[in-house]
């Protein structure tokens, strides 16, 4: 198996999980969602980029930020219906700084 590119993304998550008040977490079960996954969902449906735009941002493929905003959106959907915990953790990404104009 090929390794995977550094996927590029522009800050952390500010909360690492998000869990259903109705259920214990020990009962609630969970999703993981890799940090290149949470990427995708904030630029695909928060900054309503398109793939390709948001492939550019994230220096990878437009066929792989598909495969990646499918999978997240999977996790999420997954999580609602099910009532599970999101956990965002993991992934092979690197934080983008963002360069300051002189």
């Amino acid at each position: 198996m090929r390794p995977k590119k550094t996927r590029w993304i522009k800050c952390e998550p500010g909360e690492r999980c998000f869990r259903p008040q109705c259920k214990p977490l020990s009962k609630s079960g969970g999703v993981y969602l890799t940090l290149d996954e949470f990427e995708a969902v904030r630029l695909s449906d928060v900054e309503r980029l398109k793939q390709e735009e948001a492939a550019k941002k994230m220096q990878i493929s437009r066929p792989t930020f598909s495969r990646i905003i499918t999978s997240a959106h999977q996790k999420i959907g997954d999580a609602l219906v099910n009532v599970k915990a999101i956990r965002i953790e993991g992934g092979c990404c690197e934080i983008k700084s963002e360069k300051k104009a002189k």
